[in-house]
């Protein structure tokens, strides 16, 4: 990392030149946060500013939390990316997943990013029986597909089958409070009024084959999308009961330094402070690419290691593209429409850059990636 004033100046002009409305950034290095930068506005009226303490949602960008928690809880349980999933949760071994491991779970290559019955998002015990006798979309090991939304609710049932509470729960008990993260998945009330309201894209997505497809009726990318049922616009999501709801997938709510910290004690090697969270075999889970290749419901080339997205690599081993800046070793997650947070353990770097204006799409766009590449030295 080499010049703030460069990374302060591009922060600046996603104001000026993007539209941002609010937003923050947090960078640590090696267990000390080494840039916080925030502003704007939580609203369209400009009536409460942002600071770097204003929560806001950060859609899939939860799904690494969220992620830690089952891997976590696989951890003290004694579990292995190779244990089926129907070990731990027995109904699930209908519809043809009785083979399907956890490893595969965690990477999108279980086969159920799509739910035939209707369930509603509000009703855990409703959207985790239809995941369970949901039969697969695709032979066990025949490629991934992202689950924008069931992914969460399979990530919540593990926990409750291995620990016994939510995960939302988990998260706050296991890492939350622990490390000290304003980060949670279903806010507390004394939360509610300083949560920042999220703004859907002004501008029209790009002409690709991911939103020609989710612009379809009835394809299988507006499907994956679309279940479990609820909670599908953004103004929904802005309400005081989807904010106090866990949707360990798309919901999670939080500040930059809260999602920034968590990954940067990922980045040292899961521990903090002399209190170690993970194992190392448990961060190698984290750091290894289990599938790689098109994703059945993003459309395009995609990669996974157990529960985190990773940058694609090409068959020399250099990256196809640098989402989560330039180490081969680094993981994390983008929220819709702009929010990234991902660890670098090879440079000891946590990143994190929420905002409430979204863009389209669903992988970073180049409000966070020009400072992705300013942290780096770009």
């Amino acid at each position: 990392m080499r010049d703030f004033e460069k990374i302060g100046a591009l922060f600046a002009e996603n104001f000026s030149r993007f539209g941002e409305m609010g937003a923050s950034l947090s960078v640590w290095k090696d267990g000390a946060e080494v840039v916080s930068l925030a502003g704007g506005w939580c609203d369209r009226q400009e009536s409460r500013p942002w600071t770097a303490g204003t929560p806001v949602l950060v859609w899939s960008a939860t799904k690494g939390p969220a992620a830690a928690c089952v891997l976590h809880a696989m951890q003290e349980h004694g579990l292995n990316l190779e244990t089926r999933v129907a070990e731990v949760w027995p109904e699930f071994a209908a519809g043809g997943k009785a083979e399907v491991t956890l490893g595969q779970a965690l990477s999108h290559q279980a086969g159920v990013p799509v739910l035939e019955r209707v369930a509603s998002v509000f009703d855990h015990a409703e959207v985790a029986a239809s995941i369970a006798s949901q039969a697969v979309h695709w032979e066990r090991g025949a490629g991934h597909g992202y689950g924008p939304r069931v992914f969460g609710f399979l990530l919540d049932e593990l926990v409750r089958r291995m620990a016994g509470v939510p995960l939302g729960e988990y998260w706050r008990r296991v890492f939350g409070e622990p490390l000290g993260l304003e980060f949670w998945m279903g806010i507390p009330e004394e939360v509610q009024e300083r949560v920042a309201s999220v703004f859907p894209a002004k501008s029209a997505p790009p002409n690709d084959r991911f939103y020609t497809a989710f612009a379809t009726p009835g394809s299988f990318t507006i499907r994956a999308f679309g279940s479990p049922q609820g909670l599908h616009g953004v103004a929904s999501l802005n309400t005081r009961e989807a904010r106090a709801g866990s949707f360990p997938g798309f919901g999670g709510i939080g500040t930059a330094r809260g999602l920034g910290k968590f990954y940067a004690m990922l980045a040292c090697g899961g521990v903090w402070e002399g209190r170690r969270f993970f194992e190392p075999w448990v961060m190698d889970w984290m750091t290894t690419t289990l599938t790689q290749g098109e994703d059945r419901v993003l459309l395009m080339e995609t990669a996974f290691s157990a529960g985190f997205m990773r940058d694609p690599q090409g068959a020399d081993g250099r990256k196809l593209r640098a989402h989560f800046g330039p180490s081969v070793l680094a993981f994390g997650h983008p929220g819709a429409g702009g929010s990234l947070a991902f660890a670098d353990p090879e440079n000891g770097m946590g990143f994190a850059y929420v905002m409430n204006q979204m863009e389209p799409g669903v992988l970073p766009g180049p409000k966070s990636l020009r400072l992705v590449d300013a942290v780096y030295g770009g």
